[in-house]
C-alpha cells in the first residue's frame, strides 16, 4: 500500500482579530471606518452605529494603506535569511542524531500552494486520491504551534524560514511518508525554496550513495511536484469572510443545542483588514517563491476559481501518472521499449480491418470455413449463455490445426463485438493394453476452448 502525506500552504493559519484604522473620537462626525465584522462603524455626536456591508463591498473598503497601518512589521524579518546557514545547521542537527543512512525520505513530494481561500484543504483529499497518497496532508501551519510561532502568526505574518525548515525535515523523515507527501504551505518564501533545493540535492546525493547497496530502495530517486491553486484578491477575501460566518454559525448552533463539535475559528476570517492581509503577504512573500519552482520542478498552475467538480478535474488532468517523470531511470529504460495500452488502442479497429479483409483475399476458403463452424457451431451455444454473457465452447475439429484459423476466430468475434480468447489442451485417453508387459498406451486428443464474453442480457430474474 502507498503511504503519503500532503504538506498545505498557509490557507488556515490562526490569526487574530486585527485592529482597525483609528476612529476620530471627538464630538464632530466622522468618516466612516472599516469594522472587523465586515460593516462600517460611524459616529455622530459620540453615538457609535453600525450597518453590515456585503463582503465584496467590505472588501472593497480595506485600502492597503489601512492594512500596513495596522501592522508595521513583523518578527520574521529580524531572522538570518541565510538559505546555506539554515540548512546546514539543520541537516548537520538531523545527521548527527538519527545517523546518515537513516536520512530517508519521502520519493514523491508534492508541494501544494495557493491564496488564502483557494481551496486546498479542500482539495487536499482528492489530490491525495489521484497520487495514491494514503497519509493525511503535512499542513505547515498546525505543525508550528509554539509559543512564538503562534505570536507571529497572529501579528498576520509568517513563522521564520529557520523553524519551519527545522520542523519539516524533522516530520518527513517519518516512516509513513516514506512512499510520497503533499506539503501544505511549504515552500513560502525564496528562503524556503532554496533550502527545498538544498534538500533535494542531497536526496539525489544518497540516491547515487546507496543505488547499488541493499538499502537502495529506501533512497530512490525524489520527484517533486509543485501545485500551485490560484485565485484573485476579491475571491480570497470573499471566501475567508464566507467561512468565517460559516464556523461562527455552526458552533453558535452547537453551544445552543449541545450537539457536535467546535470548530476553531480563525479571527482572521471575521476581519477584511486581516483577511487582506493574508492576501497581501502571500502575493508579497510566497507568490514569487512558488513561481521559482517551474524552473526546476513540474509546475502545475491550476485556476482554483470555479466549482469544486471543474477544479478537481484541472488537478487530474495536471497530476497524471507519468512514467518517465516519476521511475527511476534505470526502471524506465527497461519497461520503454514496451507499448502503451493506448497506443495499442489507438490503431487497432484499422489493423481488425486489414487482416479480415487479407482473410478473405488472400483465404477465401478458410476464411469461410471457419465462418460456418461458428454460425452453426458457436452462435447456439452462445444464444443459450445470452443472459451470463459467458460461453464456453469445446471443439475436436482439425480445422483449427492450422493456427491462422483460431486467428481467425479471435478477430472475427471481436469484429461483432465478442470478446473471444482460444486455448488448446491436451487430453490424455488409454488406448490400448498389453497382457504381457501390463503397458498401458494413451491416445493424445486435441480439444480446441473457446472462451467468449459478451454483454449479458439485462432480463429480471425472480420478480425483481
Amino acid at each position: 500500500m502507498t503511504h503519503g502525506c500532503l504538506l498545505m500552504s498557509p490557507d488556515f493559519d490562526h490569526m487574530p482579530d486585527m485592529p482597525s484604522a483609528p476612529n476620530n473620537r471627538s464630538g464632530a462626525d466622522s468618516e466612516p471606518s472599516p469594522n472587523p465584522g465586515g460593516g462600517i462603524k460611524s459616529t455622530h455626536g459620540g453615538l457609535v452605529t453600525e450597518k453590515f456591508l456585503p463582503e465584496d463591498k467590505a472588501s472593497q473598503l480595506v485600502t492597503d494603506a489601512v492594512v500596513a497601518a495596522a501592522h508595521p512589521g513583523t518578527v520574521e524579518d529580524l531572522e538570518v535569511k541565510d538559505a546555506h546557514v539554515i540548512f546546514n545547521t539543520v541537516w548537520n542537527d538531523l545527521e548527527e542524531e538519527i545517523g546518515h543512512e537513516n536520512l530517508r525520505f519521502a520519493k514523491e513530494l508534492i508541494l501544494l500552494g495557493g491564496a488564502p481561500g483557494s481551496g486546498k484543504g479542500t482539495n487536499s483529499e482528492f489530490i491525495s486520491k489521484v497520487r495514491g497518497l494514503t497519509c493525511p496532508p503535512i499542513i505547515v501551519s498546525d505543525l508550528l504551534n509554539t509559543p512564538e510561532a503562534r505570536r507571529i502568526k497572529e501579528a498576520g505574518g509568517m513563522v521564520g524560514d529557520t523553524e519551519v525548515v527545522g520542523i519539516l525535515f524533522r516530520k518527513l523523515l517519518e516512516e509513513d511518508y516514506r512512499d510520497g507527501c503533499i506539503l501544505d504551505g511549504f515552500p513560502r518564501t525564496r528562503v524556503q525554496v532554496e533550502c527545498l533545493h538544498l534538500l533535494i540535492q542531497k536526496m539525489n546525493q544518497l540516491y547515487r550513495e546507496y543505488h547499488t547497496t541493499p538499502l537502495a530502495i529506501n533512497f530512490r530517486k525524489p520527484t517533486v511536484h509543485a501545485v500551485v491553486l490560484f485565485i484573485d484578491e476579491k475571491t480570497s477575501i470573499e471566501r475567508q469572510l464566507l467561512r468565517g460566518r460559516k464556523i461562527a454559525e455552526h458552533n453558535e448552533r452547537v453551544a445552543l443545542e449541545g450537539d457536535g463539535e467546535i470548530i476553531e475559528l480563525r479571527p482572521t476570517d471575521l476581519d477584511p483588514i486581516a483577511a487582506k492581509r493574508r492576501y497581501r503577504v502571500f502575493k508579497e512573500k510566497t507568490w514569487d517563491a512558488l513561481q521559482s519552482l517551474k524552473q526546476i520542478y513540474h509546475y502545475h498552475f491550476i485556476d482554483a476559481d470555479g466549482a469544486i467538480a471543474d477544479v478537481e478535474r484541472k488537478i487530474r488532468s495536471e497530476l497524471d501518472y507519468q512514467s518517465s517523470l516519476e521511475l527511476d531511470p534505470e526502471t524506465y529504460d527497461a519497461v520503454r521499449g514496451l507499448p502503451l495500452a493506448t497506443e495499442i488502442g489507438v490503431h487497432a479497429r484499422q489493423e481488425l480491418v486489414r487482416r479480415l479483409d487479407s482473410y478473405e483475399l488472400e483465404h477465401r476458403e478458410l476464411f469461410h470455413k471457419v465462418i460456418s463452424v461458428i454460425e452453426h457451431r458457436f452462435v447456439p451455444i452462445i444464444q443459450r449463455h445470452a443472459i451470463a454473457g459467458l460461453a464456453i465452447i469445446n471443439s475436436e475439429d482439425h480445422l483449427f490445426d492450422d493456427p491462422l484459423a483460431l486467428a481467425m476466430v479471435i478477430d472475427i468475434f471481436a469484429e461483432r463485438g465478442f470478446r473471444a480468447v482460444a486455448n488448446i489442451n491436451l487430453d490424455e485417453t488409454p488406448d490400448h493394453f498389453d497382457l504381457e508387459t501390463g503397458k498401458i498406451t494413451c491416445k493424445t486428443k486435441k480439444i480446441f476452448r473457446f472462451q467468449v464474453r459478451f454483454e449479458g442480457s439485462e432480463i429480471r430474474r425472480g420478480g425483481r
